[in-house]
């Protein structure tokens, strides 16, 4: 039986362990199982019902909302007729989702509730080559234009009502576009074959274990290559089990109830998960607080040792382990964890040196969407916190004559849709994928990346710096929740600062700080000044050059709203940047009133930013 193609890879898992879950989904606070049977059947009666309404071979079908098995059904579906899927973003906005539908000339929608169907009434008129939508909740469908929209129920029941085979349903070609993820800063979203992602899962195989028997969590964006790769490709190679969360709000608790044996996450949940644990230990009895500090100093000095590739005393891991740390990975259900990958962005050093002296083996990994997701990961040891590992199997990577990560094999993309000119650019004559990242490799041949190469900056006097760095660094306090760094052709760095409004909530309670809101919380210079000292601690692990010396704090969400939150970190910072222009010309305006940190003054006002 062939296993090229992803709808492949379904037939063959349903036909060998058909009664095995699939994926599950919660709903309404319980566990709905889709065994893989019955997954195979949800999408053979998906890819009938869309022949019948027209859907041909090289077709679009987009789906937009969380991760919901009716939606990777969808995709499934599309390429099982020779077509190809394309996931949205679920937090963007009307105006983006016409701009991607329009460029990519999808022909049917897949939505899950009212709320995004909303989206796509409001910009109908842009979309005329839209020819469908499907509904997962059928009240969302009542009232509309029935020729043009339909719930997800309907063409279930019409492709079911399909005897034998159906003309299309081919299971599609190796080569075919399976996806199209969008790009939000650059026109032409990023193709993917078949060929592409099961690449990228072969080599997540060959480099760590993985059984059919894993329990995964599939709660990152389905636009996000990580998504596609982890929860799509990997799910389908291996045959493991995917379960949604019930919604992103309750993804952390969900993912505590079942305990994944493999999970790949970003920087932030870690970020959020550190943060957790020592508000915990700050809250516990004195002698919690004193043997989990005890227990973190020997862990930390322990990681140190592994990192440098000494050898480590495994009585005195075991001990700490039965006496702390298995417990707080029970707690952040990661007590069957095996192994992590996160990416994106670097995690700071910090965290990641906690977390695998927690016994969380915690990899670094790195894979633009170009790269499917995957084209470095950090092997098991030795390993450093400031590098993302070595290249994967069936990739090669070299850093070109500018410092760029220069790429080629079996996970490069097909290219960028109808955007020729950016696709001209992005290949050398040589064949190698430029991927728009600055990085180097050390002695060992691990890679290094700073940033995007767009985004590096330079001080006046011609100093090197890295935005991305300097903000990992600011996130890493617990009073602080996001952050912006700026400085490029400026005399100095500058932030804009979000603070964490629970921990900074609790701080002043606790030292009887009056303030009627938050933004009056912000104003109050003994809060000021503690903002300013953590930033300052955060100055002392960056080169002198490098170190903020202003910053504004904002009242408001930082990166636009809550419902960017989900994005891509660059996409995120790009919305950001353009909204708050003012605010960060103000950073470096000698006349406006800011915060100075405390040491690195270059002003002396103090402001409170209600953005």
């Amino acid at each position: 039986m062939p296993t090229d193609t992803l709808p492949r890879l379904l037939r063959r898992n349903a036909a060998s362990m058909g009664a095995r879950p699939a994926m599950r989904e919660k709903r309404h606070g319980i566990w709905q199982t889709l065994t893989w049977a019955d997954y195979e059947t949800l999408v053979l009666r998906l890819a009938r019902g869309l022949a019948a309404s027209g859907f041909r071979p090289g077709d679009r079908l987009a789906v937009l909302g969380d991760n919901r098995p009716r939606l990777y059904a969808a995709l499934l579906a599309a390429q099982a007729l020779g077509g190809a899927g394309m996931p949205l973003w679920p937090d963007a906005e009307p105006g983006a989702i016409a701009d991607a539908l329009g460029d990519a000339s999808v022909r049917v929608a897949v939505v899950e509730d009212q709320e995004q169907l909303g989206k796509l009434l409001a910009v109908k008129d842009r979309l005329p080559g839209l020819a469908q939508v499907v509904v997962l909740q059928p009240r969302a469908a009542r009232g509309e234009d029935t020729a043009w929209l339909r719930d997800i129920g309907a063409l279930e029941q019409q492709g079911a009502a399909l005897q034998g085979p159906v003309e299309g349903i081919a299971e599609g070609k190796p080569g075919d576009v399976a996806l199209l993820l969008p790009s939000l800063d650059a026109p032409g979203a990023v193709m993917l074959s078949h060929a592409n992602l099961l690449a990228a899962a072969h080599a997540i195989t060959a480099i760590e274990q993985v059984r059919s028997s894993d329990e995964a969590m599939a709660f990152l964006p389905m636009a996000w290559v990580g998504d596609a790769l982890y929860s799509l490709a990997l799910g389908l190679s291996v045959g493991f089990t995917c379960n949604c969360p019930e919604s992103p709000d309750t993804a952390r608790r969900d993912l505590r109830e079942i305990g994944p044996h493999i999970l790949a996450a970003p920087p932030t949940l870690w970020d959020f998960w550190l943060a957790d644990i020592e508000h915990r230990a700050a809250h516990a009895t004195w002698l919690k607080r004193s043997v989990f500090g005890w227990a973190r100093q020997q862990a930390e000095q322990a990681e140190a040792l592994r990192e440098a590739g000494l050898p480590t005393g495994r009585l005195g891991m075991a001990l700490r382990d039965r006496l702390v740390f298995a417990a707080v990975r029970d707690q952040l259900g990661l007590g069957r964890l095996r192994w992590a990958h996160t990416g994106g962005t670097p995690v700071a050093p910090a965290v990641w040196r906690l977390f695998r002296a927690f016994g969380v083996n915690l990899k670094q990994s790195y894979g633009p969407a170009e790269l499917s997701g995957l084209a470095a990961v950090q092997p098991a040891n030795p390993v450093s916190a400031d590098t993302l590992g070595l290249p994967v199997p069936g990739t090669e990577l070299r850093i070109g004559d500018s410092g760029e990560v220069l790429a080629r094999g079996e996970t490069v993309c097909q290219g960028y849709h109808a955007a020729a000119e950016r696709m001209r650019a992005a290949r050398d004559a040589d064949g190698w994928w430029r991927t728009g990242d600055a990085g180097a490799f050390d002695a060992r041949g691990r890679l290094s990346v700073r940033d995007r190469i767009a985004h590096l900056g330079r001080l006046a006097d011609g100093t090197d710096f890295v935005p991305r760095a300097i903000e990992g660094r600011l996130r890493r306090s617990r009073f602080i929740d996001d952050a912006l760094a700026f400085g490029d052709g400026r005399a100095f760095v500058a932030a804009l600062i979000s603070p964490d409004r629970a921990a900074l909530a609790e701080w002043a309670e606790q030292r009887h700080l009056p303030a009627a809101s938050f933004a009056e919380l912000l104003a109050l210079p003994e809060v000021q000044l503690l903002l300013g000292e953590e930033i300052g601690a955060c100055n002392a692990d960056l080169a002198a050059a490098a170190r903020v010396r202003r910053f504004r704090l904002l009242a408001g969400p930082l990166r636009a709203e809550v419902v960017v939150a989900r994005l891509d970190r660059d996409c995120q910072r790009g919305i950001a940047v353009t909204r708050l222009a003012a605010e960060i010309e103000a950073l470096f305006d000698h006349r406006d009133k800011a915060i100075p940190v405390p040491g690195e003054a270059v002003g002396a006002d103090r402001e409170v930013v209600h953005a």
